[in-house]
């Protein structure tokens, strides 16, 4: 398993150690998990760094998997199964190991058609649009949704479970114009250094504009995301590059408008179980589907460090540990 004893001063000083681990023995209540891929997750890279106050030192990081049970209740025995938390890495010992002890009630069985490389980098990212869209009310047809950061793979899920749903989307990108994952269907998209965007966005909506506009960046995207909004539309915000941002206060209560801010770290690995459970019917029939993850970013741990700095340098493809 790999192992920090306490916050790295830089990127280039992120070296996790590599220590054996037993197999743990599972209390009442408890399961073990034999880790066959854990997706590196900017978040883990970040909490390397100090960035998470509610940190426990030392620890194992890392938050999403999947695996196999091999202790634990009978009827989970052999099991194979995924799964993510933002307590796993942070508050307890998480997914970068070769074993995860995790409560019983965390399970939650992968899908057959989804490879376990693949399974593995489904957590962070589902987790985190499946909770900002049904905060901000998704509901399907007849909605629209702008996704800022639609390439991105919190983008991607969203542009998936909203597609999924029956909802119109609408993207915005830096340096694309088109769209890379997958999607239920068609969407629009523009390069984010499109002259007039805002005007665009409601031009593509008759005026009205959107009703929910996912920000997967922040401040960036701020201004356009509530000039975009509809009378009574609702902005998610799960990150940002700068912590404060002006706004016209009296257009944000006179338009109704709504924010919300979503930090995943606050999901619990048995919450983020049952919100897979409820995922698990659209990957199964295809509608939502995993990332894809290169040979050239299945990384062994022995590539922990190089696989942090990685994620940290903003690669767009999922790196992934395989113990």
């Amino acid at each position: 398993m790999l192992r920090l004893s306490a916050k790295a001063a830089s990127a280039e000083d992120i070296a996790p150690s590599i220590a054996p681990q037993s197999q743990p023995e599972p209390g009442p209540g408890e399961a073990v998990v034999e880790v066959f891929a854990a997706a590196v997750n900017p978040s883990d890279v970040k909490a390397a760094l100090g960035a998470m106050p509610q940190a426990v030192w030392p620890r194992t990081p890392g938050r999403d998997f999947a695996g196999r049970v091999v202790a634990g209740p009978a009827e989970w025995l052999g099991e194979d199964v995924w799964g993510t938390g933002g307590d796993l890495g942070v508050t307890r010992d998480g997914t970068h190991a070769r074993y995860l002890l995790i409560p019983a009630d965390a399970l939650s069985r992968k899908p057959a058609s989804v490879s376990v490389a693949a399974a593995a980098t489904v957590g962070v990212p589902f987790i985190t649009a499946h909770e900002g869209l049904r905060r901000a009310g998704l509901r399907g047809a007849g909605q629209t949704v702008l996704v800022l950061g639609a390439n991105g793979k919190v983008g991607q899920a969203a542009v998936q479970l909203a597609t999924r749903a029956g909802a119109r989307v609408i993207g915005v990108d830096r340096n694309a114009d088109t769209y890379r994952g997958h999607a239920s269907a068609p969407i629009t998209l523009f390069d984010s250094a499109t002259p007039d965007l805002a005007q665009r966005v409601l031009e593509c909506t008759e005026g009205r504009g959107a009703d929910i506009a996912y920000n997967t960046v922040g401040s960036p995207y701020f201004d356009l995301a509530l000039n975009s909004l509809a009378i009574g539309g609702t902005q998610v915000l799960i990150s940002t590059i700068e912590r404060s941002v002006p706004f016209d206060i009296l257009a944000f209560y006179r338009r109704n408008l709504q924010m919300l801010g979503v930090d995943s770290l606050k999901l619990s690995v048995t919450h983020c179980a049952q919100v897979l459970n409820t995922l698990l019917p659209g990957f199964n029939d295809g509608s939502l589907q995993a990332f894809d993850v290169d040979e050239a970013t299945l990384l062994p741990f022995t590539e922990a460090a190089n696989a942090y700095r990685k994620v940290l340098s903003g690669s767009m493809d999922r790196v992934v540990l395989a113990p």
